[in-house]
């Protein structure tokens, strides 16, 4: 994994904006859709402003997400309600090639093996998706890949997870992490230092670090990075 390690949480959001907005570019011109997944997160919301002010072909590129709350549409506890106001509202891109996990059209299960179908029809059977947005939890998560839950166990490619912090969620699998061209991690404030330096050691008893990624970038800032970063 690389790891670069910059000085503020804005810089963190320009650099993973400019590396997405890198693997669009290569994968279009190489004749191919994108294929995108968006965590939740605070930073990834300035990714997103930051990747909306880039001139890219968003008429080739597929925006799915990585997890999602069970929450009324337009909530604020939603991925997807972010999304949509950083990014999906300022670009050119078909209506078509936004992918939001239906998380009020039927049960959670229900859910995740509809989006599973989704993924499968723009990414393959099992989908593999050309770049992955990953944040990182205090307790290690990844995802809504939570301590001691069953979907950590999970071998499709979406799966229901059990209630976390209020609510029940759906998610990407470790599997599908782990098919994707490349991972891209973003961690910031101080708050992460220390699931940070265990998903860099490989600690096994997080989740985060129960997957290894083709390729991965890790961006952090200072506050989260902590000794790393002298």
């Amino acid at each position: 994994m690389e790891i670069e390690v910059l000085p503020s949480e804005d810089a963190v959001a320009r650099r993973a904006a400019a590396e997405i907005a890198d693997a669009i570019r290569r994968t279009v011109r190489r004749g191919r859709t994108f294929t995108f997944a968006v965590s939740g997160g605070r930073t990834p919301w300035r990714m997103l402003d930051h990747l909306a002010a880039h001139d890219l072909p968003w008429d080739r590129v597929h925006v799915t997400q990585v997890d999602e709350r069970v929450a009324p549409d337009d909530h604020a506890d939603r991925n997807w309600t972010h999304v949509r106001a950083h990014l999906g509202s300022r670009v050119p891109s078909p209506a078509n090639q936004w992918h939001e996990m239906p998380v009020n059209h039927g049960d959670p299960e229900r859910v995740a093996a509809d989006y599973a179908a989704t993924l499968a029809r723009i990414a393959g059977d099992p989908p593999v998706l050309d770049l992955v947005h990953l944040g990182l939890g205090t307790d290690g998560h990844t995802a809504s890949l939570v301590p001691g839950d069953a979907a950590l166990a999970s071998h499709d490619a979406v799966a229901a997870t059990a209630q976390y912090q209020g609510r029940r969620r759906v998610t990407l699998t470790f599997a599908t992490l782990a098919r994707a061209r490349r991972v891209l991690w973003v961690v910031t404030g101080e708050e992460k230092r220390d699931a940070l330096a265990r998903l860099v050691r490989g600690d096994a008893a997080i989740p985060a670090a129960r997957f290894r990624a083709k390729s991965a970038l890790l961006l952090a800032d200072r506050a989260a990075a902590g000794h790393e970063s002298r």
